[in-house]
């Protein structure tokens, strides 16, 4: 088995982890306080991270260059406006469907690596993302009587739109980050991800914490008086990170993301047990299409 498979489903599971977590804080921070905790209180984890691989591992501290720094900053803003946009969709729907809209994101990110990075996509991919979209347009509709009129609706709704467009950035942001990572002339791929999470978390922490400055000081408040949740956050936040990095930087954005899918099956146990959420056939069904897609997409590569 390949280093990147084990790495994508622990990833997967501690980000799963994190939403759950963060959708708690909703009630008690606002939306910018609920997406700065999973910065702010993980750099320092992944800061230590980098040192642990430095000084016990004796990894080389690779030297960072213009194009890192370029691609840290857009992967870095790319996945804060997605964090507010992924956390302000669980207050518009539940939590199981406001995470399905967002799985979007790895057939996004395979055009986006198409674009970018030059990363082709084969007929099968395409069959696979289409795939996938049917997935969603099954969701959008699975609380209504199934119609091509309401079909049209939930796809332009506000809920859909939102979902998507998160998505979309956090594909823009997850190859942002692979680029970052192999822009390093570092020691392995490993380091070259630990050092690239340390960065981008760091900026991302003073990033918010400026916007929280400027917009609402009493949200800095919150999340300082909230500290043991958030820091649950954070940590869980910054594990499913590091394997997310690691896995990016050993393999293509796509196929990461795609695998990445089995935090579906996560979701829904966390929506049924956790949130007593009713999750309902057709949704089901919809999500069961997206993992299809996504997973003929990995198969397909």
């Amino acid at each position: 088995m390949e280093l990147w498979i084990p790495i994508t489903i622990a990833a997967a599971f501690m980000q799963n982890v994190r939403t759950t977590l963060q959708k708690k804080l909703q009630g008690k921070l606002g939306t910018r306080g609920a997406s700065f905790v999973r910065f702010g209180y993980g750099f320092p984890v992944a800061i230590l991270y980098v040192l642990g691989l430095h000084f016990f591992a004796g990894f080389a501290l690779p030297q960072l260059n213009g194009a890192f720094l370029f691609w840290s900053v857009v992967g870095g803003l790319a996945q804060i406006f997605a964090t507010i946009m992924l956390v302000y969709l669980f207050t518009l729907r539940n939590f199981a469907v406001g995470t399905a809209y967002s799985k979007t994101e790895p057939v996004q990110a395979a055009i986006f690596g198409l674009i970018l990075l030059g990363e082709r996509l084969t007929t099968g991919a395409v069959l696979a993302i289409i795939v996938g979209v049917l997935g969603v347009m099954l969701i959008s509709v699975a609380r209504m009587p199934l119609s091509w009129g309401n079909l049209f609706k939930a796809l332009v709704s506000r809920t859909a739109l939102i979902g998507i467009a998160s998505g979309g950035v956090f594909g823009i942001s997850a190859v942002a980050y692979r680029s970052a990572a192999l822009s390093l002339d570092g020691p392995n791929p490993i380091m070259q991800a630990a050092v690239t999470l340390a960065c981008v978390t760091t900026f991302q922490t003073a990033f918010m914490l400026v916007w929280m400055l400027i917009k609402d000081k009493n949200e800095i408040v919150l999340v300082l008086k909230s500290w043991r949740s958030s820091s649950l956050v954070g940590l869980s936040s910054v594990l499913g990170s590091m394997g997310w990095f690691t896995a990016m930087a050993l393999q293509q954005v796509a196929y990461v993301r795609a695998l990445g899918q089995i935090e579906l099956v996560f979701t829904f146990i966390s929506a049924v047990f956790i949130f007593k959420e009713r999750i309902n056939r057709m949704e089901v069904a919809g999500c069961i299409l997206i993992v299809t897609g996504i997973l003929f997409l990995l198969l397909w590569q």
